[in-house]
């Protein structure tokens, strides 16, 4: 198969896009940012610059777009996204000549912002969220905490990709700080719940889809065309009070130990731009049933890191991640939620839950890399077991083959009182 003209490696832009930079023209993320003299509008990422698509749009670059102008006015990314992949690969298309060495059409024009000067929106408007827990290493991890080797995973783990439905309206911009939640905790030994803050907060490696087709009530998505209803993938944290949630679980799952703050990252990166680094999940046994079958590569290469720094200065990576293991694909989780007729719509988004690896420094959530508080982390001339106050989180995500780097930017929160 021939490669796809918008991911040849030896492309360069006319736009200063300095090595090892997140955005080269094989990416063009989109965004929503505004700056003081330019209301919220979308924008697309490239090097150290914002490109703006209003603007491009003003020079008569997208008249195949009826009113495109208006189109990459709106403060969220949706209207864009609705109108589907065919005009999605025209506009990539034609950002990238638009961006490529020689081409002087953007020459002298408003076009450019630089990122250091904008400020970046949620870039979708989130109708439903969902948090699949798609991750053998963690889903084991856990069960073997909290119910033993022998019976780590439930029954149905293998058989179908769990997950339950969030709270979307608390879903937050990178560099938004979260609050300590409140919630009833029940200490050990204790008879009686107590009130209280938070003691057990901790974070979740994770990465969210966009849902960029709608569908109707009782239409399902079927598994191998699943990728066809996604736009692209934002990094996201699911901030998570462990005290809290082990108390109110049962029976019904997650709640206030959730809901009060996940972060994703500005940029929503499309599965055009990452199409070089897909690849082949793990395999799953035993086989799943028909409708979650797919012979085709449906994952990604993409590494995770995440960095912790404390209020007075000291800092460290402590996980290192990939996307690549997670056991359910996104085709599969898409094709599951909607196989009993669950509608969709445009800007729905999908998490995957925590993405843990085979390896200790792999894990992606405090609960498993300090095994349940037992095992301190170093960080400098400090230890954690769970966040302090003032603690920030710092979530990369990156594809690198050796010839073409591939960025999700970050996804920054802090810790507050």
């Amino acid at each position: 198969m021939a490669i796809d003209l918008t991911n040849d490696p030896s492309v360069q832009s006319w736009v200063n896009v300095p090595d090892n930079s997140s955005f080269p023209i094989q990416n063009l993320p989109f965004g929503i940012f505004s700056t003081s003299s330019r209301d919220r509008r979308a924008g697309i990422a490239i090097g150290e610059q914002i490109l703006d698509l209003v603007e491009v749009a003003k020079l008569g670059h997208f008249s195949f777009i009826k009113e495109a102008e208006v189109l990459f006015s709106h403060e969220v990314l949706n209207p864009y996204i609705s109108l589907g992949k065919e005009v999605h690969k025209k506009v990539r298309s034609t950002v990238f000549e638009l961006l490529k060495e020689g081409n002087t059409s953007l020459e002298g024009k408003n076009v450019l912002v630089a990122q250091n000067e904008a400020s970046l929106h949620l870039p979708v408007q989130i109708g439903d969220y969902t948090d699949f827990y798609s991750s053998e290493e963690h889903a084991v991890n856990v069960g073997t905490m909290f119910r033993g080797k022998d019976n780590a995973l439930m029954p149905n783990w293998k058989h179908l990709p769990v997950g339950y439905h969030g709270r979307s309206s608390s879903i937050v911009i990178s560099g938004t700080p979260i609050i300590r939640p409140n919630g009833q905790k029940m200490p050990p030994g204790a008879e009686t719940p107590v009130f209280g803050k938070s003691n057990r907060m901790d974070i979740e490696l994770e990465m969210g889809f966009v849902v960029g087709k709608s569908t109707a009530l009782g239409e399902s998505v079927p598994v191998d065309k699943a990728e066809d209803y996604i736009f692209g993938l934002m990094l996201f944290n699911d901030w998570s009070a462990r005290d809290i949630q082990k108390w109110e679980y049962v029976p019904l799952g997650p709640f206030l130990g959730k809901n009060f703050g996940s972060t994703v990252s500005p940029w929503i990166v499309t599965l055009d731009a990452l199409e070089p680094f897909r690849t082949k999940g793990p395999d799953q046994s035993p086989t799943p049933l028909p409708y979650l079958q797919s012979d085709k590569p449906s994952t990604f290469d993409i590494q995770l890191e995440v960095h912790l720094k404390t209020e007075s200065g000291n800092e460290a990576q402590i996980a290192t991640s990939n996307f690549k293991y997670l056991y359910w694909s996104m085709a599969q989780q898409l094709a599951h939620q909607t196989v009993n007729g669950c509608n969709l719509n445009v800007g729905d988004l999908c998490a995957s839950g925590t993405i843990s690896g085979p390896t200790k420094d792999s894990f992606g959530s405090l609960l498993e890399l300090t095994w349940n508080g037992k095992e301190p982390l170093q960080i400098g001339e400090e230890t954690r077991t769970f966040l302090e106050d003032n603690d920030t989180i710092t979530l990369k995500g990156f594809c690198d083959n050796g010839e073409l780097r591939i960025g999700f930017g970050e996804a920054v929160g802090k810790i507050l009182k």
